[in-house]
């Protein structure tokens, strides 16, 4: 009888179940987007309900596209936004709010009094991180300290936090009725509260934030079985047996398992991954340390990472809230209509300056405008966007690596634009590779899942999988590269010292 294996890939914009065959090809799919909710500007909420409906949900679905059940899924893996915050009461199981997303930039107040005491690189020695709203313990404070009743019953250890990993494993494994509250090394570490050498909360930190350690969930590593899916559901006694952080999964999942290898996800904002394997390298031009992966009981993998925020979401936001575009794939069109940017560069600063800057008081900015610029020009420049901010990102790896990189493996939604991939060979004057199979994110969660069962026996069995796809050549002449990173790095400085005090 053939297996399988499902991953649940509970993502910024939508949740999806695909199953996996063993030679990591997607045998069916399901998949339900949730609401965006933006209550105020800077302000990026989910419904965690609505989210679990929804994984529920498109587990039926993709079940049922593939005529299997149960019997036939070997394990499950999750794998999740990573920064995103949920908080709630374990005795209801209901959130005392909304999801607070990575996205969101509420929390800059709580990050600049941390920050008053050591600077915003005070607790990175320990956790990797600056302290930044985009990571999930500001959010955490937050809803303690704006959410009637939530400190009272965090003292009384009555509230539980996860990122949306834990949400779905606490639901998917039965709930207020002995659900597991865990999460994995790669999620831990974007909290700003887990020790990079010893893999545990670092309580220490957690009484500076004010969060009480019973709110926490176990750490535990990104490939063991943490419990079975509780008996309502369509995959019950299906053991629940990997999580990894979205990032930290695709990078699994194109088979970047030692130190040197790297991918870069398009998706709603972008993420390099560098692995430096089972050393921790701590960042001098402004990337993130983390975990990379922890398989069992084997010593962990470290990587570091520069991560964007807006990429996808700048294509998104030209359709939704410009409508100059009606659906994501017209941007490649419109973009073809243009030879060039037109001298126009689009920096998408919408929640701030992510890496290399970690410039909170950044905001968007469309700048290089003549009466020459039409609307295919600023297609092009939002496309070129993505490529020029992951050019400063691996400038960045490559420093801090001391070795430059030699080809860039892609994935996420945007690489199935040509366009977009052939100008980020020519910005980067390195090639760039696509696998056969995408979708990568889903693939190292289920990898992460099915290596802990023994559907998959180890690394090697699992890299046998990845197959090129297509190959982009750099083909911009060196002096033309050069006069357009020059523009682009002279309009994201045009981004700087935009909120005041009185501008969020």
């Amino acid at each position: 009888m053939t297996k399988y294996v499902v991953a649940i890939d509970q993502g910024t914009t939508s949740t999806r179940a695909i199953v996996f065959n063993h030679e990591g090809g997607i045998v069916s799919s399901g998949q339900m987007e949730h609401d965006q909710i933006l209550p105020k500007a800077g302000w990026v909420e989910h419904d965690p309900e609505q989210i679990w409906r929804n994984t529920r949900e498109v587990i039926g679905q993709a079940l049922s596209k593939a005529d299997i059940t149960r019997h036939d899924v070997e394990a499950v893996g999750i794998t999740n936004q990573r920064e995103t915050a949920v908080v709630w009461d374990k005795n209801t199981g209901k959130p005392v709010y909304n999801a607070i997303v990575w996205q969101d930039t509420r929390t800059q107040d709580i990050v600049d009094r941390l920050a008053a005491d050591g600077g915003v690189e005070r607790f990175k020695p320990t956790v990797g991180l600056p302290l930044a709203t985009y990571f999930s313990g500001t959010k955490i404070v937050w809803i303690l300290e704006n959410v009637e009743g939530a400190r009272e019953k965090a003292e009384a250890g009555d509230l539980l936090f996860g990122t949306t990993d834990s949400w779905v494993l606490w639901n998917l494994t039965g709930g207020t009725e002995g659900g597991v509250h865990a999460t994995d090394v790669t999620n831990a570490s974007r909290t700003l509260f887990m020790d990079l050498e010893t893999l545990q909360w670092d309580e220490e930190i957690l009484g500076i934030f004010g969060v009480p350690l019973s709110m926490m969930p176990e750490i535990r590593s990104s490939s063991e079985v943490y419990g079975t899916v509780e008996s309502s559901s369509l995959l019950r006694e299906v053991p629940v047996a990997g999580i990894l952080g979205d990032q930290q999964a695709a990078t699994f999942g194109q088979a970047a398992f030692e130190a040197g290898e790297s991918k870069n996800t398009y998706g709603t904002g972008n993420f390099l991954i560098f692995n430096t394997g089972e050393e921790i390298v701590h960042s001098k031009n402004g990337l993130l340390t983390t975990l990379g992966y922890k398989l069992g009981d084997a010593k962990p993998h470290y990587a570091l990472e520069g991560s964007i925020a807006v990429t996808g979401s700048l294509v998104q936001w030209l359709r939704d809230n410009l409508g100059i575009i009606n659906s994501a794939p017209e941007i490649e069109t419109l973009a073809a209509t243009v030879e060039d940017n037109g001298g126009a560069y689009f920096v998408p600063a919408f929640s701030g300056l992510f890496a290399p800057y970690w410039r909170s008081d950044a905001r968007g900015a469309l700048v290089g405008l003549t009466r020459y610029v039409n609307k295919g020009h600023i297609a092009r420049a939002a496309l070129e966007a993505t490529a020029f901010q992951t050019r400063e990102v691996l400038d960045a790896v490559n420093a801090d690596a001391g070795v430059d990189l030699e080809e860039l493996k892609v994935d996420g939604g945007m690489v199935a634009n040509d366009a977009l991939m052939q100008f980020q060979a020519d910005i980067l004057g390195v090639p760039v590779v696509r696998p056969v199979v995408a979708e990568t994110t889903a693939l190292g969660a289920a990898y992460a899942a099915g290596l802990a069962v023994g559907f998959w026996k180890d690394l090697a069995d699992v890299g046998q999988n990845w197959q090129e796809d297509k190959r982009w050549e750099p083909n911009m002449e060196p002096a033309e590269r050069e006069r357009q990173l020059r523009n682009w790095k002279k309009a994201v400085t045009k981004t700087f010292d935009w909120v005041d005090e009185d501008v969020k």
